[in-house]
Protein backbone atom coordinates (compact mmCIF):
# COMPACT_ATOMS: atom_id res chain seq x y z
CA UNK A 1 0.00 0.00 0.00
CA UNK A 2 1.39 3.19 -1.43
CA UNK A 3 2.20 5.95 1.56
CA UNK A 4 2.54 9.40 2.26
CA UNK A 5 6.17 10.09 3.55
CA UNK A 6 7.45 13.66 4.55
CA UNK A 7 11.06 13.89 4.94
CA UNK A 8 12.34 16.33 7.24
CA UNK A 9 16.21 16.83 6.09
CA UNK A 10 18.84 19.73 5.50
CA UNK A 11 18.21 21.61 2.15
CA UNK A 12 17.95 19.29 -0.38
CA UNK A 13 20.03 21.16 -3.34
CA UNK A 14 22.88 21.07 -0.93
CA UNK A 15 23.15 17.40 -0.28
CA UNK A 16 26.03 15.03 -1.46
CA UNK A 17 24.11 12.45 -3.68
CA UNK A 18 26.53 10.28 -3.65
CA UNK A 19 27.20 9.78 -0.07
CA UNK A 20 23.86 11.30 1.31
CA UNK A 21 21.58 7.90 2.90
CA UNK A 22 18.37 10.60 3.15
CA UNK A 23 18.56 10.29 -0.43
CA UNK A 24 19.17 6.75 -1.02
CA UNK A 25 15.89 6.49 1.27
CA UNK A 26 14.24 8.67 -1.33
CA UNK A 27 14.99 6.69 -3.97
CA UNK A 28 14.15 3.35 -2.27
CA UNK A 29 10.66 5.08 -0.88
CA UNK A 30 9.54 6.48 -4.50
CA UNK A 31 10.61 2.89 -6.54
CA UNK A 32 8.23 1.18 -3.76
CA UNK A 33 5.16 3.74 -5.23
CA UNK A 34 5.09 6.00 -1.95
CA UNK A 35 4.46 9.79 -2.44
CA UNK A 36 7.20 11.97 -1.07
CA UNK A 37 7.03 15.45 0.59
CA UNK A 38 10.09 17.62 1.38
CA UNK A 39 10.61 20.55 4.04
CA UNK A 40 13.27 21.62 5.85
CA UNK A 41 13.10 21.95 9.77
CA UNK A 42 12.86 25.66 10.14
CA UNK A 43 9.31 25.22 8.50
CA UNK A 44 7.85 23.15 11.03
CA UNK A 45 5.30 24.68 13.59
CA UNK A 46 2.95 23.89 16.29
CA UNK A 47 -0.77 25.01 16.78
CA UNK A 48 -2.99 23.53 19.48
CA UNK A 49 -1.75 19.98 18.79
CA UNK A 50 -1.62 20.46 14.96
CA UNK A 51 1.59 20.05 13.87
CA UNK A 52 2.83 21.06 10.13
CA UNK A 53 5.17 21.93 7.79
CA UNK A 54 5.57 23.75 4.75
CA UNK A 55 5.87 20.83 2.36
CA UNK A 56 6.89 20.07 -1.25
CA UNK A 57 6.23 17.40 -3.46
CA UNK A 58 9.46 15.81 -4.66
CA UNK A 59 10.65 13.82 -7.32
CA UNK A 60 14.31 12.01 -7.27
CA UNK A 61 16.62 10.99 -9.59
CA UNK A 62 20.00 9.62 -8.93
CA UNK A 63 21.89 12.13 -11.69
CA UNK A 64 24.77 14.13 -9.85
CA UNK A 65 23.46 17.91 -10.54
CA UNK A 66 19.65 16.89 -11.08
CA UNK A 67 18.85 15.05 -8.59
CA UNK A 68 15.18 16.27 -7.64
CA UNK A 69 12.27 18.49 -8.91
CA UNK A 70 10.47 20.15 -6.51
CA UNK A 71 6.48 20.88 -6.81
CA UNK A 72 4.46 23.84 -5.08
CA UNK A 73 4.83 24.55 -1.03
CA UNK A 74 2.18 24.31 0.67
CA UNK A 75 1.15 24.09 4.96
CA UNK A 76 0.53 20.56 5.63
CA UNK A 77 -0.67 18.89 8.83
CA UNK A 78 2.05 16.13 9.13
CA UNK A 79 -0.59 13.92 11.18
CA UNK A 80 -1.86 13.34 7.81
CA UNK A 81 1.28 11.51 6.49
CA UNK A 82 2.04 8.17 7.09
CA UNK A 83 5.38 8.18 7.80
CA UNK A 84 7.96 10.94 9.14
CA UNK A 85 11.79 10.69 8.28
CA UNK A 86 13.52 12.61 10.76
CA UNK A 87 17.17 12.89 8.94
CA UNK A 88 18.80 16.63 9.25
CA UNK A 89 21.95 16.41 10.37
CA UNK A 90 23.34 17.86 13.90
CA UNK A 91 24.29 19.73 15.57
CA UNK A 92 22.08 18.19 18.45
CA UNK A 93 21.38 21.89 19.84
CA UNK A 94 18.10 23.29 21.03
CA UNK A 95 16.97 23.95 17.67
CA UNK A 96 17.09 19.64 16.94
CA UNK A 97 15.56 19.56 20.56
CA UNK A 98 12.76 21.94 19.28
CA UNK A 99 11.99 19.47 16.49
CA UNK A 100 11.23 16.27 18.49
CA UNK A 101 8.87 18.01 21.07
CA UNK A 102 6.80 18.95 17.99
CA UNK A 103 7.20 15.64 16.29
CA UNK A 104 6.75 13.33 19.39
CA UNK A 105 2.85 15.37 19.35
CA UNK A 106 2.26 13.06 15.78
CA UNK A 107 3.90 9.58 16.66
CA UNK A 108 3.40 7.03 16.58
CA UNK A 109 -0.28 7.81 14.85
CA UNK A 110 2.46 9.05 11.85
CA UNK A 111 5.69 7.27 12.09
CA UNK A 112 8.21 9.00 13.09
CA UNK A 113 12.00 7.18 12.17
CA UNK A 114 13.30 7.56 14.16
CA UNK A 115 11.54 7.24 17.45
CA UNK A 116 12.08 11.54 18.42
CA UNK A 117 11.47 11.12 21.58
CA UNK A 118 14.59 8.28 21.66
CA UNK A 119 16.26 11.06 19.47
CA UNK A 120 16.06 13.27 21.97
CA UNK A 121 16.47 11.24 24.81
CA UNK A 122 19.69 9.19 23.13
CA UNK A 123 22.06 11.48 21.84
CA UNK A 124 25.02 9.64 20.02
CA UNK A 125 27.73 9.83 22.61
CA UNK A 126 25.64 10.02 25.57
CA UNK A 127 23.46 6.26 24.84
CA UNK A 128 27.29 4.96 24.20
CA UNK A 129 27.74 5.89 27.97
CA UNK A 130 25.08 2.87 28.70
CA UNK A 131 27.54 0.05 27.95
CA UNK A 132 30.89 0.98 28.99
CA UNK A 133 31.84 -2.66 29.51
CA UNK A 134 32.04 -2.48 25.41
CA UNK A 135 33.55 1.38 25.29
CA UNK A 136 37.58 2.43 25.51
CA UNK A 137 37.83 4.23 28.81
CA UNK A 138 35.98 7.17 28.38
CA UNK A 139 35.04 10.88 30.36
CA UNK A 140 32.59 13.03 30.22
CA UNK A 141 33.66 16.59 31.54
CA UNK A 142 34.46 20.22 30.85
CA UNK A 143 36.48 20.34 34.48
CA UNK A 144 40.12 20.66 33.65
CA UNK A 145 41.82 19.20 36.33
CA UNK A 146 39.25 15.73 35.83
CA UNK A 147 40.26 15.94 32.12
CA UNK A 148 44.24 16.31 33.39
CA UNK A 149 43.89 13.16 35.34
CA UNK A 150 42.00 10.93 33.22
CA UNK A 151 45.02 12.30 30.31
CA UNK A 152 47.54 10.89 33.11
CA UNK A 153 46.08 7.95 33.64
CA UNK A 154 45.36 7.19 30.08
CA UNK A 155 48.03 9.01 27.87
CA UNK A 156 47.16 10.57 24.44
CA UNK A 157 43.62 10.90 24.21
CA UNK A 158 41.03 12.34 21.92
CA UNK A 159 38.89 15.40 22.28
CA UNK A 160 35.54 16.29 20.72
CA UNK A 161 32.07 17.94 21.31
CA UNK A 162 29.58 16.05 22.94
CA UNK A 163 26.86 16.93 20.42
CA UNK A 164 29.25 17.86 17.31
CA UNK A 165 29.07 15.20 14.24
CA UNK A 166 30.71 14.73 11.30
CA UNK A 167 34.15 14.53 12.79
CA UNK A 168 34.79 18.24 13.80
CA UNK A 169 36.81 19.57 15.80
CA UNK A 170 38.26 16.19 17.02
CA UNK A 171 41.60 16.63 18.40
CA UNK A 172 43.99 14.37 19.43
CA UNK A 173 45.74 15.26 22.71
CA UNK A 174 49.11 13.70 23.92
CA UNK A 175 49.55 13.48 27.79
CA UNK A 176 52.41 16.04 27.76
CA UNK A 177 50.91 18.36 24.90
CA UNK A 178 51.88 21.75 24.86
CA UNK A 179 48.26 22.80 22.90
CA UNK A 180 46.38 21.39 26.01
CA UNK A 181 45.64 24.77 27.57
CA UNK A 182 45.17 26.94 24.50
CA UNK A 183 42.53 23.71 23.33
CA UNK A 184 40.88 23.40 26.65
CA UNK A 185 40.02 27.08 26.72
CA UNK A 186 39.23 26.88 23.18
CA UNK A 187 36.44 24.70 24.18
CA UNK A 188 35.35 26.16 27.00
CA UNK A 189 34.32 29.15 25.37
CA UNK A 190 33.26 27.20 22.37
CA UNK A 191 30.64 24.73 23.98
CA UNK A 192 28.49 25.37 26.69
CA UNK A 193 28.02 21.61 27.47
CA UNK A 194 30.73 19.48 28.53
CA UNK A 195 32.75 17.59 25.88
CA UNK A 196 33.84 13.56 25.65
CA UNK A 197 37.41 12.61 26.11
CA UNK A 198 38.69 9.12 25.15
CA UNK A 199 41.30 7.33 25.22
CA UNK A 200 43.10 7.01 21.73
CA UNK A 201 42.87 4.03 19.87
CA UNK A 202 46.39 3.48 17.69
CA UNK A 203 44.43 1.00 15.55
CA UNK A 204 42.08 3.59 14.21
CA UNK A 205 44.93 3.90 11.48
CA UNK A 206 43.50 0.39 10.15
CA UNK A 207 39.90 1.99 9.95
CA UNK A 208 37.07 3.09 12.62
CA UNK A 209 34.39 0.60 10.97
CA UNK A 210 30.40 1.93 10.65
CA UNK A 211 28.19 -0.91 11.30
CA UNK A 212 24.53 -0.36 10.11
CA UNK A 213 21.80 -1.68 12.17
CA UNK A 214 18.45 -1.99 11.27
CA UNK A 215 15.42 -2.52 14.09
CA UNK A 216 18.25 -3.96 16.11
CA UNK A 217 20.03 -6.23 13.68
CA UNK A 218 23.42 -5.58 12.26
CA UNK A 219 22.97 -5.70 8.34
CA UNK A 220 26.29 -4.06 6.90
CA UNK A 221 29.60 -2.28 7.51
CA UNK A 222 31.61 -0.06 6.07
CA UNK A 223 35.15 -0.14 7.52
CA UNK A 224 36.50 4.14 7.10
CA UNK A 225 40.19 4.62 6.63
CA UNK A 226 41.80 7.40 7.65
CA UNK A 227 43.86 9.33 5.22
CA UNK A 228 47.40 11.44 5.10
CA UNK A 229 48.26 12.85 8.70
CA UNK A 230 44.44 13.03 9.94
CA UNK A 231 43.27 10.91 12.43
CA UNK A 232 39.91 11.79 11.47
CA UNK A 233 38.05 8.72 9.52
CA UNK A 234 34.55 10.19 8.69
CA UNK A 235 34.30 10.46 4.61
CA UNK A 236 32.84 13.59 5.05
CA UNK A 237 36.69 14.55 5.94
CA UNK A 238 37.99 12.57 3.18
CA UNK A 239 38.35 9.08 5.00
CA UNK A 240 38.13 6.07 2.37
CA UNK A 241 35.61 3.84 2.47
CA UNK A 242 36.76 -0.11 2.02
CA UNK A 243 34.37 -3.03 2.27
CA UNK A 244 34.32 -5.21 5.52
CA UNK A 245 32.80 -8.11 7.61
CA UNK A 246 31.84 -8.01 11.14
CA UNK A 247 34.44 -9.67 13.24
CA UNK A 248 32.98 -12.29 16.09
CA UNK A 249 33.74 -8.89 19.12
CA UNK A 250 31.62 -6.82 16.62
CA UNK A 251 28.65 -9.02 16.11
CA UNK A 252 29.32 -9.50 19.72
CA UNK A 253 28.70 -5.77 20.69
CA UNK A 254 25.44 -5.56 18.39
CA UNK A 255 23.85 -8.71 20.10
CA UNK A 256 24.22 -6.21 23.29
CA UNK A 257 22.75 -3.39 22.35
CA UNK A 258 20.48 -4.20 19.40
CA UNK A 259 17.34 -5.72 21.51
CA UNK A 260 17.79 -1.76 23.49
CA UNK A 261 17.89 0.03 20.14
CA UNK A 262 14.46 -1.62 18.86
CA UNK A 263 12.98 -1.34 22.14
CA UNK A 264 13.20 2.34 21.73
CA UNK A 265 12.07 3.07 18.15
CA UNK A 266 15.62 3.28 16.64
CA UNK A 267 14.69 1.91 13.64
CA UNK A 268 18.36 2.99 11.38
CA UNK A 269 21.00 3.40 13.58
CA UNK A 270 24.62 3.53 13.13
CA UNK A 271 27.58 2.77 15.26
CA UNK A 272 31.19 3.38 15.31
CA UNK A 273 33.60 0.71 16.47
CA UNK A 274 37.12 0.73 16.42
CA UNK A 275 39.82 -2.18 17.22
CA UNK A 276 36.46 -4.24 18.70
CA UNK A 277 35.39 -0.95 21.26
CA UNK A 278 32.34 0.78 20.80
CA UNK A 279 33.05 4.50 20.83
CA UNK A 280 29.67 6.09 19.28
CA UNK A 281 26.08 5.38 18.41
CA UNK A 282 24.50 7.49 15.84
CA UNK A 283 20.89 7.95 15.69
CA UNK A 284 20.03 11.32 14.72
CA UNK A 285 21.16 10.91 11.04
CA UNK A 286 23.23 8.32 10.11
CA UNK A 287 24.57 7.62 7.17
CA UNK A 288 26.75 4.80 5.31
CA UNK A 289 24.07 2.71 3.20
CA UNK A 290 25.55 4.25 0.28
CA UNK A 291 29.06 3.31 0.71
CA UNK A 292 27.83 -0.34 1.77
CA UNK A 293 26.12 -0.81 -1.81
CA UNK A 294 28.57 0.55 -3.42
CA UNK A 295 31.45 -1.45 -2.51
CA UNK A 296 29.37 -4.36 -2.60
CA UNK A 297 27.12 -5.21 -0.02
CA UNK A 298 23.56 -5.05 0.65
CA UNK A 299 21.05 -2.40 -0.65
CA UNK A 300 19.94 -0.96 3.27
CA UNK A 301 17.63 1.04 2.28
CA UNK A 302 15.44 -1.80 0.57
CA UNK A 303 16.66 -3.15 4.38
CA UNK A 304 14.85 -0.03 6.36
CA UNK A 305 11.85 0.29 4.30
CA UNK A 306 11.04 -3.06 4.96
CA UNK A 307 11.06 -2.38 8.97
CA UNK A 308 9.12 0.76 8.16
CA UNK A 309 6.13 -1.01 6.14
CA UNK A 310 6.48 -3.65 8.71
CA UNK A 311 5.66 -1.42 11.50
CA UNK A 312 3.52 0.56 9.78
CA UNK A 313 1.64 -2.87 9.43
Amino acid sequence: MPLKVAVQMDPIEKINIAGDSTFALMLEAQARGHQLFYYTPDTLSQRGTDVSARVQPVKVRDIKGDHFTLGEAKLANLADMDVVLLRQDPPFDMHYITTTHLLEQIHPKTLVVNDPASVRNAPEKILVLNYPQLMPPTLVSRDRATIEAFREEHGDVVMKPLYGNGGAAVFKVARRDVNFGSLFDLFSVTFREPWMIQRFLPEVKHGDKRIILVDGVALGAVNRLPQGDDIRSNMVRGGAAASTDLSPREQEICAAIGPDLKKRGLIFVGIDVIDGLLTEINVTSPTGIRAIKRLGGPDLAVSIWEAIEARRA
